[in-house]
């Protein structure tokens, strides 16, 4: 497709849950092709700020992202340059979200396995005056384990007529890049203006079973570590 360009729009880091360094994520974006990523950890900014800093590094620009723990659903908020609080209903994340110019992306609409919109999606992102006034929705999300999730996604955001998006998920830098946003364009700014317009195409393709394999066990490692940590702790009698 000549004259697009990919974006992973939805990649979370060790800030929140994701098990890779930023500079790894970055790396990893850059050999991949990237030209655009947005990390979106959960419920805090601070590693897609690191990510902008640090993107001079690499061949790859860095939108700084969100996804938010809604009343609602998991939100992705593209383009930030405050911290949205959790807890708060959709509408009134949407409506601060947009107040910075920032852009909202319904992050897995139809995944029961994480807090997501579901079929709320259809009845208050419908009609010209929508209680929740999205800028589209994540109809491929290369992590969730059922394809049907992502299908359930894609027909209920070309009902609604919204722009459908695609980003990976990626919890380990091995993953990002498998799901991306196609946009008319090179750089972030030409992917906002491209958003806006709603040309965009969603595409990538699922984890595989080491993918899922080295989350879990990055995970557990983690977990024995901060096990021991707390283990030492207590034998040196410290609370």
């Amino acid at each position: 497709m000549t004259g697009w360009s990919k974006a992973d729009i939805h990649v979370h880091t060790r800030y929140s849950d994701g098990q890779s360094s930023v500079a790894q994520v970055l790396d990893q974006a850059d050999r991949v092709g990237l030209q655009v990523i947005a990390i979106t950890d959960h419920d805090t900014i601070d590693g897609a700020l690191e990510a902008r800093r640090m993107a001079r590094g690499f061949d790859v620009e860095v939108v700084v992202g969100e996804e938010v723990s809604t009343a609602d659903g998991h939100l992705l908020v593209l383009f930030l340059e405050r911290v949205l609080p959790p807890g708060r209903p959709a509408s009134e994340t949407i409506a601060a979200a947009h107040e910075q110019g920032a852009l909202c992306i319904v992050a897995h609409p139809f995944d029961w396995l994480v807090p997501s919109f579901g079929a709320a999606l259809l009845q208050h992102c419908a009609g010209a005056s929508p209680a929740w006034p999205v800028d589209g929705v994540e109809v491929f999300n290369a992590s969730l384990p059922l394809p049907g999730m992502n299908a359930r996604a894609a027909a209920a955001t070309a009902d609604l007529g919204l722009s459908a998006f695609g980003g990976s998920d990626a919890h380990h830098y091995s993953t990002v890049g498998l799901g991306y946003t196609l946009f008319a364009g090179a750089g972030a700014d030409d992917l906002r203006q491209a958003m806006i317009r709603g040309d965009v195409r969603a595409g990538g393709r699922s984890w595989a079973a080491g993918h899922y394999a080295a989350v879990a066990g990055l995970r557990a490692r983690n977990g024995l570590a901060r096990a021991a940590r707390v283990m030492a702790r207590r034998t040196a009698g410290v609370s």
